[in-house]
């Protein structure tokens, strides 16, 4: 398409037309999970957006290096300078090495990403696997003037910093402001200021996770390794930088002053962020008993699901908000969206032969031209090309369900050209840029983290049974075709006959 993508970015808080740096090639990177229990949906929501991204750039023929870090050392309790590591902490109670407490919740990440339909990134790095370069990049910010040690830690001076550059431009947030807010901590610890902010920690002595440094034995800060990880693996200046809106300040924030105070500017081009996830319109954590991991949305055990969720019904369900809104997340709204997904791939199926007559279609009845069907995929690109508006390509995909239905009640007829635009509208839409895997039902019938050529595999088996009962129907072999019918129906398939042909579905 010769339409121009526009994104939203948070620096100038506007949407601009996206100009990559070297294209064809497109650098990303997003933030990814500190490993020390499954994924919940404040994970599955920035997965699912940045991979319609990742898809999206893709299909428009960029080349995407598409990085995405996991967090296994420096990220401390609430986000903070101080108090314990957070995997160390999980090891710590249930007696086992840092990393195996690390490779467990990788491995279980990686299980719910792929079930949710989402690609692996280009490149995922491990805080762990860049010591040196976080390493690296402490040294120059010291070398330029912005850190200082203090008992083997390392801080960045945010005032010394502020006067020179701009703190706060991503977040709005004044050093005043953050000094305000942080006044009744103030001259306590080792920095000069709270709203300092640790580079490199000196490692206590029960602290487990350590490496030796040119300060102390010790481990990095949590914010220094999206700045290392990304400059080493998408150069100093790349494309664009997501995660989730919770990570604007301080995590965010930090990185941008990081790369300007080691490298005199900005690394980023466009500043993406979804917005954050609610249960029955409440924030979702522990205190509430609304804390739901993915593992326990698709198996139902949790006391606030009514029963489990297929991983598509929750990726569709996601889908239908633009990505910068909030999304509530209830029993109620994931049933709807499981209606909703089961009435698209009802509608995808039933995009056979028996939908087009040619030039023969009967008086008084509607002939869908390719024109109608153009002008659908028109509005999708529309849509996509408008800062990624998921919700509308949604819409339209269900106004071509309408088109099928009228198709498949004889109100309408498609000719041979316009089905075969429908079904490429599917393909591209629905397949290919939302990830939606073809043939899962809402149910999941499809094998969860399945390919979509295994499912498309199992479709064409099913019509190639129905054929064959057709046949047998034809030769007045009855015992075949009630014997397949029969066998489809044991096995859970709803086969319906029409006037010229079938229909099937498969039932939950």
């Amino acid at each position: 398409m010769e339409q121009a993508l526009y994104i939203y970015n948070t620096l100038s808080r506007r949407k601009e037309v996206f100009k990559p740096l070297h294209a064809p090639h497109v650098g990303m990177y997003v933030c990814g999970p500190t490993v020390y229990g499954d994924a919940h949906l404040g994970h599955a929501r920035p997965a699912i957006t940045f991979d319609i991204v990742f898809r999206y750039l893709k299909h428009l023929g960029y080349k995407v290096r598409y990085v995405r870090n996991i967090t296994d050392v420096g990220h401390l309790e609430h986000d903070a300078d101080e108090g314990e590591d957070k995997i160390a902490k999980k090891a710590r109670l249930e007696q086992l090495e840092p990393m195996e407490v690390a490779q467990y919740y990788t491995n279980r990440f990686h299980e719910a990403m792929d079930a949710l339909g989402c690609l692996p990134p280009s490149i995922e790095p491990h805080a762990s696997g860049h010591i040196i370069e976080q390493q690296q990049l402490v040294q120059q910010i010291i070398d330029n003037g912005f850190g200082y040690e203090s008992n083997g830690s390392i801080y960045f001076d945010v005032e010394k910093y502020n006067k020179v550059h701009k703190y706060g431009v991503l977040s709005g947030r004044s050093l005043e402001n953050i000094k305000d807010a942080s006044r009744e901590l103030a001259g306590v610890g080792e920095k000069k200021n709270q709203a300092d902010f640790a580079l490199w920690k000196a490692a206590q002595p029960e602290h487990i996770m350590r490496w030796p440094s040119p300060w102390s034995d010790g481990f990095p800060g949590w914010h220094c390794e999206c700045t290392a990880m990304g400059r080493k693996y998408l150069g100093s200046h790349f494309d664009i930088h997501g995660g989730g809106l919770d990570l604007v300040f301080p995590h965010h924030e930090c990185e941008i002053a990081q790369a300007v105070a080691s490298q005199g500017s900005e690394m980023v081009t466009y500043w993406m962020h979804n917005n954050m996830i609610t249960i029955d319109g409440k924030k979702m954590g522990k205190s509430y008993n609304n804390f739901i991991t993915l593992p326990q949305f698709f198996a139902g055990e949790h006391e606030r699901l009514e029963r489990g969720y297929a991983p598509m019904v929750i990726r569709f369900f996601i889908l239908q908000a633009h990505y910068r809104s909030t999304v509530d997340f209830s029993n109620e709204a994931l049933q709807a969206a499981e209606k909703g997904l089961e009435r698209l791939m009802d509608a995808w199926k039933s995009l056979t032969p028996t939908l087009s007559q040619g030039e023969g279609a009967p008086a008084g009845v509607k002939v869908i031209e390719v024109a109608d069907v153009k002008a659908l995929e028109e509005k999708c690109y529309d849509a996509m090309n408008d800062d990624l508006n998921t919700p509308i390509v949604i819409s339209n995909l269900f106004e071509a369900s309408k088109m099928i239905n009228s198709a498949v009640d004889k109100k309408a007829v498609f000719t041979a050209e316009a089905l075969e635009a429908m079904k490429q509208l599917f393909q591209t839409f629905a397949f290919e840029i939302m990830g939606i895997k073809a043939g899962a039902s809402a149910a999941g019938a499809a094998n969860q983290g399945g390919s979509d050529a295994r499912e498309e595999a199992f479709g064409k088996v099913v019509d190639m049974l129905l054929e064959q009962r057709s046949k047998a129907k034809a030769n007045k072999d009855w015992a075949t075709s009630d014997l397949i019918r029969d066998n489809l129906a044991a096995l859970g398939f709803e086969v319906k006959d029409t006037k010229d042909g079938w229909s099937w579905k498969l039932n939950k």
